[in-house]
């Protein structure tokens, strides 16, 4: 760029030259100018290639950048399906688990109420018997 600013200063300098008589530009006046802003496109199209270059670069790091985080999520997604399947295995052994309780409790107050009404009707009805 700077380059470029000290062509463009060049082609002002040989744009106000006058070397002609009565103080006209010439045909070589002309010539310089016309070559000095022929360098200034040719500058201005290297730049402009340089920028495309660096353009395509900053792409391709942005894909590359968007491809290493896509491949992050999909493990993430892959790391959280286990982690969903493991804790559903684990609800899914824990009800196991309440089940069971619940169907000990059940068991255990069947098996008492029968020990209970067992014990009232030996206490009512058997009982008197072995006393008299």
């Amino acid at each position: 760029m700077k380059e470029r600013e000290r062509m463009h200063e060049e082609w002002k300098v040989s744009e106000s030259k006058k070397t002609g008589i009565f103080g006209n530009r010439t045909k070589k006046d002309m010539i310089e100018t016309h070559e000095w802003m022929a360098r200034i496109i040719q500058k201005d199209n290297q730049i402009m290639e340089e920028l495309k270059l660096l353009n395509e670069i900053e792409k391709t790091e942005i894909t590359y950048e968007k491809n290493d985080y896509k491949f992050i999520v999909q493990k993430q997604e892959r790391e959280i399906a286990i982690l969903k399947r493991a804790l559903e295995a684990k609800d899914e052994n824990t009800n196991k688990s309440t089940t069971s309780i619940g169907e000990i409790l059940w068991k255990f107050l069947i098996i008492f109420s029968f020990i209970a009404i067992g014990y009232l009707v030996y206490v009512r009805k058997v009982k008197p018997y072995f006393n008299t």
